[in-house]
């Protein structure tokens, strides 16, 4: 299924292109509400937000213990369908690419190691939670718009979680959002709403 209010064309008209990680290009393998329970936070709220609400003695062991269990399910990442032959035809047509992540930046950086797309993604333009304030909040778009020297009219956030188009639309750029079960239930967030990363491949039929 795909809901588009932007064709294809002008989206790929846009040549910076930001990258949610987990979920988006790799397939999910976080299970939120058992890491809260294992750090002994509330399960049915966001981690990163209960983790700023507690006092620094208590938040910093929590934060390391946090980056041992993301750097564990980073050994298990697999790539997401579709996203190798969309990140290759991005870079083909020279377009910029980063990531914005809400895990650590060390992390994002396994991942892109394990599953081989760290050659998409110069270094400098994968930012985690330590180089800009988590998303929603638009602060780590700017940075990669500043770092790519790209304007939020020939930008897209590409991500599969509310928080990841809010902060798109936010920072002004096009949001396109990837729900493989195809409930979109955030789709008013979104510009274009795929199941798959493979439906925004140029010539591919959305299904």
């Amino acid at each position: 299924m795909r809901i588009s209010t932007l064709a294809s064309d002008a989206l790929h008209r846009r040549d910076c292109w930001i990258f949610d990680m987990d979920g988006t290009l790799t397939l999910a393998v976080h299970d939120f509400p058992a890491i809260a329970r294992a750090l002994g936070l509330p399960d049915d709220e966001p981690i990163l937000e209960s983790l700023a609400a507690l006092p620094p003695q208590r938040r910093l062991p929590l934060y390391r213990r946090l980056d041992d269990i993301e750097l564990e399910l980073a050994e298990q990442a697999r790539v997401a369908a579709g996203a190798e032959d969309l990140l290759r035809d991005l870079v083909g047509r020279g377009h910029r690419l980063g990531i914005l992540t809400r895990n650590a930046r060390s992390v994002a950086l396994r991942t892109l190691a394990v599953c081989g797309l760290a050659e998409y993604f110069p270094p400098e333009r994968v930012l985690g939670r330590e180089q800009a304030e988590p998303k929603p909040a638009p602060d780590g778009i700017h940075r990669l718009l500043n770092l790519c020297s790209a304007a939020p009219g020939s930008s897209v956030m590409v991500g599969d979680f509310l928080f990841d188009l809010q902060a798109g639309r936010a920072a002004g750029v096009a949001t396109v959002y990837v729900d493989g079960s195809g409930r979109f239930p955030w789709r008013a967030h979104a510009d274009v709403s795929v199941t798959s990363l493979a439906h925004l491949c140029p010539g591919n039929a959305p299904i």
